[in-house]
C-alpha cells in the first residue's frame, strides 16, 4: 500500500525519504488510551521535518504541516535533537480530532536561493502488543464513551450505512457469540472473502463488491462491518501499511483497543508490527483543506512574493537507526 500523497500548494518538487514518520514525546496519550503495555520493545530513531528552498525569487507566507503522531500505550517517543534555521519564525504543534498531532512550521519570508529547515530527531520505543490471556468476559459495550463514539460513524471509503454493508453486518451478527468471538467472526469473514490485490484506493464497499483489495480495503471493510454492528473500530497508520483496531470492554466496564492484521499474516487481538504509528483514525477535519480527510497528509501553503519564484519543499522521513 502506498501512503497517501502529501498535499503541496504552489510548489514544484516534492521528495520523500523513506516513507515513514515519528512521534513527539511531550504530547501524551490520546483519550481512551489504556494502561501502557509491558513487553518486548523495538527501538528506532527517525529524522522528520521539512526543508524549503526559494527558487527563482523570494517566497512569502510559507506554512508547512506534517503529522507527528502522539504517544500511544504501545509507543513511546523522545525528542533527541532539533534543527531549526533562522528563517523559521515558529514551530508549533496542534491536535486534530484528539488523535493526530501536526507539526506546524511558519516561514514569513525566504530570500531567493535561501533554504529554511525545521527537523527533529526522535527516538521511538514500540512495544509488541500481546494477545489477551482471557477473552471470555470481553463484550461489545452497551454505552459507548464519548471519545470512542466517533468510531461508529461513516468515514471516507468506510461506507457504514450502505445497504450492502448493513445487510452483511446483520448476517454476521450471531447472538450466541460473545464480544470477542463476534468480532473474530467478522475478521475471518473479511479475510476469507476478500482476496489481497494491490491497487489504488477504492474503499470498503468496492472491496465487498469486487472481492479484492489491499490492506486499506481489507481494513476498511472490517471496520465498516464492526461499526455497522455497533462495535467501535478505527484505522491505524504505519509507513506503507495500515491495520484496524476494535474496542471492547471487560466485565467491569473498562474499555480497551485491540489490534489485528487485516492483510498479511493472521494476527487477531495482537500484533507484531514494529513500524512506528503515524496516526490513528480515518475521518479528520484538517485546517485549510475541504471535506473530511481519511489521512492527515503533509502540506505546504504560501508562495512567491511579487516577481518572486516558487518554493521547493522536501518533507523528511528518514530512518536513522533500527533495532
Amino acid at each position: 500500500m502506498a501512503m497517501p500523497r502529501a498535499i503541496i500548494i504552489l510548489t514544484t518538487i516534492v521528495t520523500t525519504l523513506l516513507s515513514a514518520t515519528a512521534v513527539v514525546a511531550q504530547f501524551g496519550d490520546s483519550p481512551a488510551a489504556t494502561t501502557e503495555l509491558t513487553g518486548p520493545t523495538h527501538s528506532s530513531k527517525w529524522k522528520v521535518g521539512v526543508v524549503v528552498d526559494a527558487q527563482g525569487g523570494p517566497c512569502v507566507g510559507l506554512v508547512g504541516t506534517l503529522p507527528i503522531p502522539a504517544n500511544w500505550p504501545e509507543q513511546k517517543v523522545d525528542v533527541v535533537e532539533e534543527e531549526i534555521s533562522p528563517d523559521v519564525k515558529k514551530v508549533r504543534y496542534r491536535t486534530l480530532e484528539k488523535s493526530v498531532k501536526q507539526m506546524v512550521i511558519e516561514i514569513p519570508r525566504l530570500a531567493s536561493g535561501d533554504t529554511a529547515k525545521a527537523l527533529v530527531t526522535l527516538d521511538i520505543q514500540r512495544t509488541l502488543v500481546p494477545a489477551p490471556t482471557n477473552t471470555d468476559d470481553l463484550r461489545i459495550p452497551s454505552e459507548i464513551p464519548s471519545e470512542v463514539r466517533p468510531y461508529l460513524n461513516a468515514s471516507p471509503y468506510i461506507e457504514v450505512r450502505h445497504p450492502m454493508i448493513v445487510k452483511l453486518a446483520k448476517q454476521l451478527r450471531k447472538p450466541e457469540l460473545a464480544g470477542w468471538k463476534q468480532v473474530e467472526a467478522i475478521y475471518d469473514h473479511v479475510r476469507d472473502h476478500v482476496r489481497y490485490e494491490n491497487g489504488s484506493l477504492k474503499g470498503a464497499l468496492a472491496a465487498l463488491r469486487d472481492g479484492t483489495g489491499d490492506c486499506e480495503e481489507l481494513t476498511s471493510l472490517f471496520i465498516a462491518l464492526c461499526r455497522a454492528n455497533k462495535i467501535p473500530a478505527r484505522t491505524v497508520w504505519v509507513p506503507d501499511h495500515c491495520y484496524p483496531e476494535f474496542y471492547l470492554e471487560n466485565a467491569d466496564g473498562e474499555g480497551q483497543w485491540y489490534p489485528c492484521q487485516a492483510a498479511g499474516q493472521r494476527e487477531f487481538g495482537t500484533i507484531s508490527e514494529k513500524r512506528p504509528i503515524l496516526q490513528k483514525g480515518d475521518n479528520f477535519k484538517v485546517p485549510d483543506q475541504k471535506g473530511a480527510q481519511r489521512y492527515v497528509a503533509e502540506n505546504l501553503t504560501g508562495g512567491a512574493a511579487r516577481g518572486g519564484g516558487k518554493p521547493r519543499v522536501e518533507f523528511i522521513r528518514q530512518l536513522l537507526t533500527d533495532g
